[in-house]
């Protein structure tokens, strides 16, 4: 049976051998980086299903590799950081983390947590195939192809972040239904996000700005977003 492989990208020698011991306990295979560009070079090489990322490297911003790693791929990020700010957490989240873990943690969240994200993102992709007519959808000048988390607008790829894509699937496979910011974190960061919920706000703004779609993903004041139900599929 293929393992799950996770690539941690963390400077601090004695956290990052804690983190591989851990995971390759549970039945991961792990690779470790202690600089941003060795995790570069180690990503391309390794191919992992999930990137453990510090925050604070030698070389780079964690920040930095986030920005990179979720336009060039589609894989989760977990970061972790001895920031422990609020506002540092949002900062992660829009940039493209799928969770936040504070040091000192404790390993078993960390593993819970891990796995937690990586079920989510084994029953995406199991509604994915399951859903045949979801393949490619269509609604005025714009494409989805599900299966390949492609987007197109007018016959241009539009790049979306994997939490972009994410927000767009789930605001179209219940159009018509109001989300609240809240339940839109719970349905696309996978758990309760009891901060500033700016980070759904800014999403949902770059979703418009990169589709045009102002008239399809709409919002209801007072309470969150929709898609709305009458937009024209083809």
């Amino acid at each position: 049976m293929t393992k799950t492989k996770i690539l941690i990208i963390e400077d601090e020698e004695p956290i990052a051998d804690l983190l591989a011991y851990g995971l390759a306990a549970e039945g991961f295979e792990t690779w470790t980086a202690s600089s941003g560009a060795q995790g570069i070079s180690r990503l391309e090489e390794f191919k992992p299903d999930l990137l453990l990322l510090d925050w604070m490297l030698p070389d780079q911003s964690g920040l930095d590799i986030c920005k990179k790693v979720t336009a060039n791929y589609n894989i989760p990020i977990v970061m972790i950081t001895a920031k422990s700010d609020i506002t540092d957490k949002v900062l992660g989240l829009e940039f493209g983390a799928d969770d936040y873990i504070t040091k000192p943690f404790d390993l078993r969240e960390v593993i819970a947590r891990i796995r937690t994200i990586l079920r989510r993102v084994d029953q995406a992709n199991t509604d994915e195939r399951r859903d045949d007519k979801e393949n490619i959808i269509r609604f005025k000048d714009i494409e989805i192809v599900a299966e390949e988390r492609l987007v197109r607008k007018g016959g241009n790829l539009v790049e979306l972040t994997p939490k972009e894509f994410d927000l767009l699937m789930t605001l179209w496979r219940h159009k018509g239904k109001i989300f609240t910011r809240s339940e839109l974190l719970d349905f696309v960061w996978g758990y309760d996000f009891v901060g500033d919920t700016r980070t759904v706000d800014t999403h949902i703004q770059r979703l418009r700005k990169k589709l045009d779609a102002g008239g399809l993903i709409t919002t209801v004041f007072g309470i969150g977003y929709k898609f709305e139900k009458q937009a024209e599929e083809r």
